[in-house]
């Protein structure tokens, strides 16, 4: 993270707690951009007798992951910090995998979950910073995407079970 001091921010947050808050949405950014991403090639690719139960379902997930970019690096910038939009800052973010070539629907299945899981992570270890600062539109934010993100493995879950 560009560590860019802003002395002229006055919310009620010290700029460590900034800085540390604004690393954490960085790594959450970063999650969310690459599963947006894993997501949307998915629902180009996927093939197979549950294409367009799967086509659906992936296009209702990127797009509700597109906009959760912008929520989560337009709280970096209230927060003083430069947000990363760089596939290189990214990928040196993330803890999503790429996926090689083009997988079967249940593999994709399977990806999406860890993805979406990984995510759920990441806000995990990012709350406690925020709730600590006493950030609470940071707590909110992170707390809406643990839902959506929970919600969504467990849909994409359920359609591995026999």
């Amino acid at each position: 993270m560009s560590k860019t001091k802003n002395t002229g921010i006055n919310i009620g947050l010290s700029e460590k707690d900034r800085g540390e808050i604004a690393e954490g949405l960085e790594r959450m950014l970063a999650d969310t951009y690459t599963l947006y991403l894993k997501t949307h090639n998915f629902h180009w690719n996927v093939t197979g007798p549950m294409f367009q139960t799967l086509h659906l379902m992936f296009m209702t997930q990127y797009n509700e992951s597109w906009l959760a970019v912008d929520m989560l690096a337009e709280r970096i910038r209230a927060l003083g910090y430069p947000a990363p939009g760089s596939y290189k800052q990214f990928a040196a973010l993330t803890r999503i995998k790429d996926s090689e070539g083009v997988p079967k629907a249940k593999e994709m299945l399977r990806q999406l979950v860890d993805g979406q899981e990984t995510v759920v992570r990441t806000a995990r270890e990012v709350l406690p910073i925020a709730e600590k600062a006493g950030d609470q539109p940071t707590v909110d934010l992170l707390s809406a995407r643990m839902q959506v993100h929970e919600q969504n493995a467990w849909m994409l879950r359920s359609l591995l079970e026999e």
